[in-house]
């Protein structure tokens, strides 16, 4: 890597990290920053050269982002793999280790971004919500686990939501979500509790999630044009500040970006970590339950 690549801010060089759903959007944006923080980013969603037939969303491919890795100066792998698919998820972390010489940083980012009322919503749908948002994570963090101990450390870091939280009115309110936030908020306690029991092992346990809403092509179709979202950068930053630090300072975490950066005063880089952006605080309207949820993480002893 060229040395005027190097990143201002933490520096993940030598270390793996597997970002899933990684062809677009948060993905995309999470193994770009960590890319411009050294890490040897492996990236994976069902889309590698092509948009997939029949997919929930139609644009961006892990090529596209392996490129914009390289063009920038990072290094990335890309593995396609459909996560629903047990023997795919398999092959996945088995070509991840091989390729790159093992994993590091695992981020649960890929999803589903249908919404349905509870009254009318498909059981197939159902179980898809709840598979991509708590079941997977799970299982792909069970799998890695053994050789994050092998390697004496190691990073969980699971993509929330604010929508976790109780349900709001204005801005906050998005109708048809029930499954999909009582999905993340499991996944919120999930990652507290896999603090809770990794700690020891020096494998750290945390979650990001925007403040308001990230603009992503997987939910152009659910944030309405007038909604006001915010930089897909500082919620990158974030995941970056959870990648790092050993188990025993940073671990439990369930960090929303804006007010996350807010009241650590985290400087926040552009993707390619060359240039900072200007400071946002987060807006009035967001939800009232973040400053304390944020503050709530696992203490335990290394």
């Amino acid at each position: 890597m060229e040395e005027s690549y190097a990143s201002q801010g933490p520096s993940l060089a030598g270390k793996v990290a597997l970002v899933t759903g990684a062809s677009r959007g948060i993905g995309r944006a999470i193994a770009q920053r960590f890319a411009s923080a050294g890490a040897l980013v492996v990236v994976t969603a069902r889309s590698l050269d092509r948009p997939v037939e029949g997919a929930d969303v139609a644009d961006g491919t892990l090529r596209e982002t392996v490129e914009l890795v390289r063009q920038a100066g990072g290094s990335a792998i890309a593995i396609a793999a459909d996560l629903e698919n047990p023997d795919d998820r398999a092959r996945l972390l088995e070509a991840a280790v091989s390729q790159a010489g093992g994993i590091d940083i695992l981020v649960n980012n890929a999803g589903l971004t249908r919404f349905a009322a509870s009254e009318t919503m498909p059981a197939a749908l159902l179980e898809r919500t709840i598979d991509h948002y708590f079941r997977i994570p799970f299982l792909l963090s069970q799998a890695v686990i053994p050789q994050m101990k092998a390697r004496g450390r190691g990073w969980i870091i699971n993509l929330g939501s604010v929508a976790a939280l109780r349900p709001m009115t204005g801005h906050n309110l998005v109708l048809g979500d029930t499954v999909y936030a009582a999905s993340k908020a499991a996944l919120a306690r999930l990652t507290q509790g896999l603090a809770a029991e990794l700690q020891a092992d020096n494998i750290a346990v945390n979650l990001v999630a925007p403040s308001t809403a990230v603009r992503t092509p997987g939910g152009k179709d659910i944030i309405p044009d007038d909604f006001p979202t915010e930089d897909v950068e500082y919620l990158a930053a974030t995941a970056l500040a959870m990648a790092h630090l050993p188990a025993s300072e940073r671990t439990g975490q369930l960090a929303f970006s804006m007010h996350y950066a807010n009241e650590t005063d985290l400087v926040v880089h552009s993707l390619d970590g060359r240039d900072v952006l200007p400071r946002r605080l987060p807006p009035d309207w967001a939800h009232p339950d973040i400053a304390f949820s944020s503050r709530v993480q696992f203490q335990g002893h290394a």
